[in-house]
């Protein structure tokens, strides 16, 4: 029996669920992400609303440009942009929330990311009893979290998730077995998950822009061009995929990072905002249902964008007690990042980081 993968996005999910906290906030344009001090700001979007992306700000988009932009259009007599920092406790709440109501009707969820999930609906053995009942999950979310979804239905995950983007927001759209390598025939090779900018650019190169094009390739010429990865980009522009739901996504990190508002040296600073990451990241492991973690890495970007790491691994594991231990163990890896033993031309530093893994 065929497939039947439905792949549910949340619409704007960090965006629409501060509309829904603050109803003033409704109607107008809406970023979250890093503080943007008056375009001094040194992060990024997380997301951005539909409004907000009219402006052109979208996620991952450097949130000085975001500013800029919501400037801009203030100049033209359109809203302001109204800029958020997250509230990861309220968006993870909602998330679990969101899982359980498709766990009503699917016995096979994968959870994706924060916002995205896969679920196997083959049970219902039809296209069109899979489209009813994603009908009644849509439904379901909007009464009880106030927030819409979009919804893709296909024979496979590299379908389903294709097709959840094509009528956002609000979107629920089906494409059936016989109609899926013509679905993707025409649609940018980006859309194909795994073909990133870099990989595009080869492609560009060879006037390939769509998937179409892609098909003239055979898989020995893909795999001479990509290496092993040429083959799995064969099989997707023709719709194949046979990836398993992975109910069961094992957590590999926990970590938080934090980009200084300017680059600093200041020993007390530093230290002080890396003991918050340190206090957030042991709080979401005790969340995690892991006993023990036995790994503690930190991350150090200097101000000329050079990234240091630096690990230290533990035979018996940091238990759930032990925050002090934490703490203490992350600032025995910050400190010669602070004087000259690894940081010996004395650079300012732009962004830390810690995270605990190898989880018990």
């Amino acid at each position: 029996m065929k497939r039947i993968i439905a792949h549910l996005d949340m619409d704007a999910f960090f965006a629409s669920l501060e509309e829904v906290a603050t109803p003033s906030f409704k109607g107008k344009p809406i970023a979250v992400g890093a503080d943007p001090d008056e375009g001094r700001g040194r992060g990024v979007v997380s997301t951005a609303n539909y409004l907000a992306r009219e402006y052109g700000i979208h996620s991952a988009l450097p949130i000085s440009t975001a500013w800029r932009l919501s400037q801009e259009a203030k100049k033209q007599g359109k809203p302001e942009v109204v800029f958020l920092t997250p509230n990861f406790e309220m968006y993870e709440r909602v998330s679990q929330n969101v899982f359980e109501i498709i766990k009503k009707y699917s016995t096979s969820v994968e959870q994706a990311s924060i916002d995205e999930f896969y679920f196997d609906l083959s049970s219902a053995k039809t296209f069109k009893k899979a489209e009813d009942i994603c009908k009644k999950i849509k439904e379901e979310i909007l009464k009880k979290e106030k927030v819409t979804c979009s919804i893709g239905i296909g024979e496979n995950k590299l379908i389903s998730k294709i097709a959840a983007g094509f009528k956002k927001p609000n979107g629920l759209f089906v494409v059936e077995p016989k109609d899926s390598e013509k679905f993707l025939e025409s649609l940018p090779i980006r859309k194909i998950p795994g073909i990133g900018p870099k990989t595009a650019e080869i492609f560009y190169g060879r006037k390939v822009e769509v998937i179409n094009d892609l098909k003239k390739f055979s898989r020995d010429e893909l795999i001479e061009m990509l290496g092993k990865y040429g083959g799995e980009i064969y099989h997707r522009a023709r719709g194949i995929d046979e990836e398993p739901i992975v109910e069961n996504r094992e957590v590999k990190s926990i970590g938080e990072q934090v980009t200084f508002n300017e680059n600093s040296s200041n020993l007390l600073y530093i230290t002080e905002e890396f003991e918050k990451i340190l206090v957030d990241v042991f709080k979401r492991f005790k969340d995690s249902g892991f006993n023990k973690f036995k790994t503690i890495t930190i991350v150090v970007r200097f101000s000329n964008f050079e990234t240091k790491t630096s690990s230290k691994s533990f035979k018996e594991g940091i238990g759930l007690n032990a925050e002090k231990r934490l703490k203490l163990e992350g600032l025995k890896l910050l400190l010669p990042f602070l004087d000259k033993r690894n940081n010996p031309r004395g650079q300012l530093i732009r962004l830390i980081g810690a995270r605990v893994e190898r989880f018990v």
